[in-house]
């Protein structure tokens, strides 16, 4: 075995250490996306998706390509390891992977929009003294507008880091 360092690239994460602690980040990988879509040049979205979407399977809808509507979001599963802020967006866009229309595929366009305004972020694993676990869950009963399921969710903190 050979030493061959500190960690900076691995499976399209980056890894940069500082004072503060260690940053995960997708970038290259997702600037690589903007390039592939042809948005590198766009201008960004404020927000991942519209308020009070709608996103749905309705009648009269047209169809869009489903292989590059499974690829890009496919890809954007990939992303929200590291961009937890587009994970509710992708997980509805996600939905829709039988049967993408148009609609659909503008709300991709839009969460691919967003990532543009701010490439680098990622998750920051801060340095503190303390290793204690806090624990939070939610849940929003019959709340799917579309299908009218419950959904529920948890967020595990080890010494302040999100770590599930």
């Amino acid at each position: 075995m050979k030493s061959l360092g500190n960690l900076k690239y691995f499976l399209g994460i980056e890894v940069a250490r500082s004072a503060q602690g260690i940053l995960l980040s997708q970038r290259k990988y997702m600037l690589d996306l903007l390039a592939k879509v042809g948005l590198l040049d766009c201008k960004p979205a404020d927000t991942p998706i519209m308020q009070n979407h709608r996103l749905g399977e309705f009648p009269n809808q047209k169809p869009t390509d489903k292989d590059r509507y499974q690829r890009l979001v496919s890809k954007l599963i990939y992303l929200s390891h590291t961009r937890p802020d587009i994970a509710y967006v992708v997980s509805m866009v996600s939905r829709f992977m039988h049967s993408p229309n148009n609609q659909h595929m503008e709300a991709v366009m839009r969460i691919i929009r967003y990532l543009k305004g701010f490439p680098a972020k990622g998750l920051l694993f801060s340095k503190n003294g303390t290793l204690n676990v806090e624990g939070y869950t939610d849940a929003n009963w019959v709340g799917g507008a579309s299908d009218r399921k419950s959904t529920s969710d948890y967020f595990i903190f080890v010494g302040g880091n999100l770590v599930t």
